[in-house]
């Protein structure tokens, strides 16, 4: 399947209310359409995942990221202009002057990320922004082949986009919505690059 044909079928499945293994630019992805709540609660059950962590977001564009109704703080200005897209998940608070879409409506915050491929990001421009977590169980480590994935999350998954083996690290988790920026999880951008960044930033 070339990827024209995978992204008419990825596409097709998600508007279905289907839960679809994705390559990222970091590890395979499990998506859903974030208003198809049926989709998002098989995402809960597939990955075992406690119901009080709430899934992120993977979006195609600042315009997508915008229209969440997200807070750019200063910080999180500097830092995504700096490694968006890229494997950088920022989390962020709500603007009080901006409307949020109703799904996200009981959050305090919402992590969100714009990914570096060339394929996810024509699907997100396709379908809008995406619930997308690891392909794994809550827990263990994310499987580096699709079949695999598809395989330990069976069979709460319509659909598997294979792109072959990826071996790369999580995203670098940084939350913009506290008063100072704080690295919840270090991954592909090394703790002292994102520091730097904010030290320098104008």
């Amino acid at each position: 399947m070339d990827d024209a044909d995978a992204l008419t079928v990825a596409v097709a499945a998600l508007r279905a209310g289907g839960v679809v293994v994705v390559p990222t630019d970091t590890v395979y992805g499990l998506a859903a359409l974030p208003d198809m709540q049926r989709a998002v609660d098989r995402i809960y059950l597939a990955k075992d995942r406690p119901d009080h962590l709430h899934l992120p977001v993977l979006a195609g564009s600042l315009d997508q990221v915008r229209r969440l109704g997200v807070e750019f703080t200063a910080a999180a200005t500097t830092l995504a202009a700096r490694w968006w897209p890229g494997p950088l998940t920022l989390v962020f608070g709500f603007s009080e002057k901006a409307t949020r879409p109703r799904w996200l409506a009981a959050r305090d915050e919402v992590a969100v990320r714009i990914p570096q491929t060339d394929f996810l990001l024509t699907l997100l421009q396709a379908t809008g922004v995406l619930m997308v977590t690891s392909a794994n169980r809550h827990g263990e480590t994310t499987p580096v082949s699709a079949p695999e994935a598809g395989r330990r999350l069976a069979p709460h998954v319509d659909l598997v986009i294979d792109a072959g083996t990826l071996d790369s690290s999580p995203s670098t988790l940084v939350n913009v919505h506290t008063g100072h920026p704080e690295i919840e999880r270090e991954g592909a951008i090394p703790r002292h690059a994102v520091a730097s960044a904010l030290e320098h930033s104008p």
